[in-house]
């Protein structure tokens, strides 16, 4: 639903849709989305977007940026920060110097790769933290590990609003949780931190966020979950918002006029590509591509109806070459009547497949959401693998080379 260029438009129609037909405000019913991970919802409540502090407030506000920095004894930029594809055109060009990515594989998830790879090799300084050496972190100056969620206490909150305590039942192996890392190069930086429990950083969450006043390790361990808004007029959570009305009264209807994607098929582009997921793997595969899950899915394959197939010489399980406005790769064909004439399909699990190699930056107008499920390609049957799938080899055996030159200096 959000991965086009009008998916915010989109989600502006499902909400116009509840609203109109009532279902809104009661049990049972609502708009729900399905999350690609399980604490999006979370990390939006706490401020992950570039123009928002925790509680989907403005920066804008004087009165939020006073309250947040007052808290934290800092001046806050009355200016939205930028989106992950801003930093990359401010990277390459010279104006923005570093990043510090956490549990995110941007160089294999994210459209455009060679932009992408571009961008990452332009910083002055990337530091990455995940639990596995991922394609991001092959460009990285500095790698911290990360903790598990087996590993560290925590919440998580779902698409309906329900915070749910997570609670680590081993030492990180690492020696520190993600937070108590978070606070030691905090430290380092010069800027003082000093919480000693998580529970402590929810306890500043509640004070300084109205939606969550109410909460506390204390009662999610006696509740067991909490759906906010969770304060004085509702000390145990809110199972069902817009009783009555919304939060600012009447609800607000949008007109959303259809504007046609920028990405157009061609003669030199005649086939749409739409990318998405498969059961036995989680994301861009990082986790799942290290357990027997590979059994079910080995390796990304292009599929394509039998008339296209047939119109290229294409034979099952043969390779092919994908090109699009942005870049070229090989995969394995498979002829499915799953595929409509005209739109071929693939998975992203594999890092070696590079599917973003050819998607484009075209993106939603309002969020920057890549536009993943729309690209025009062309396919043709191939004899070797692409340019892009060659240099990737080469590059992984030769950061995978340093790895294990790391490892025995450290063990010895």
């Amino acid at each position: 639903m959000t991965e086009h260029s009008q998916g915010s438009s989109a989600v502006m129609a499902i909400a116009n849709l509840a609203m109109v037909t009532g279902n809104v405000g009661r049990e049972g019913v609502g708009v729900n989305p399905l999350r690609g991970q399980n604490n999006v919802q979370g990390s939006c409540d706490m401020g992950s977007f570039p123009h928002e502090l925790p509680g989907y407030r403005h920066v804008s506000d004087p009165g939020v940026r006073a309250l947040f920095g007052g808290a934290w004894g800092v001046t806050i930029d009355d200016e939205p920060g930028l989106r992950i594809p801003n930093m990359f055109d401010a990277a390459i060009a010279g104006r923005f110097k570093g990043m510090y990515v956490q549990g995110e594989d941007i160089a294999q998830s994210d459209p455009n790769i060679l932009h992408v790879e571009a961008a990452l090799s332009s910083l002055d300084c990337l530091i990455v933290q995940d639990i596995f050496l991922n394609e991001t972190a092959k460009f990285a100056h500095v790698f911290l590990p990360g903790a598990t969620f087996l590993e560290k206490d925590g919440t998580f909150t779902n698409a309906e609003r329900r915070i749910s305590p997570v609670r680590k039942i081993m030492a990180p192996l690492s020696g520190m949780a993600d937070w108590e890392a978070t606070v030691a190069l905090s430290n380092a930086l010069g800027y003082e931190m000093n919480y000693s429990h998580p529970s402590e950083i929810m306890d500043e969450i509640a004070k300084l966020t109205p939606t969550f006043h109410g909460v506390s390790y204390e009662k999610l361990d006696r509740l067991g979950s909490i759906q906010w808004p969770c304060n004085d007029e509702a000390p145990e959570g809110t199972p069902t918002m817009h009783i009555g009305q919304f939060v600012k009264g009447k609800g607000s209807f949008v007109v959303t006029e259809y504007v046609a994607t920028e990405e157009r098929v061609n003669k030199r582009f005649p086939l749409l590509l739409t990318t998405g997921r498969i059961l036995s793997q989680y994301n861009v595969g990082a986790q799942t591509r290290r357990t027997d899950n590979t059994h079910w899915h080995q390796e990304d394959v292009l599929e394509i109806h039998p008339l296209d197939a047939e119109d290229r010489g294409i034979t099952d399980g043969g390779l092919v070459r994908v090109a699009s406005r942005a870049g070229e790769i090989s995969l394995p064909a498979k002829i499915s009547n799953r595929m409509q004439p005209g739109v071929v399909y693939t998975t992203f699990h594999h890092p070696v497949s590079g599917v973003n190699v050819v998607t484009t930056e075209n993106s939603d107008w309002a969020t920057n959401c890549p536009e993943y499920k729309v690209t025009a390609v062309q396919v043709k049957v191939a004899v070797e693998q692409a340019d892009w799938q060659t240099r990737f080899k080469e590059f992984d055996e030769q950061q995978q080379a340093h790895l294990s030159a790391a490892t025995q200096d450290n063990n010895s």
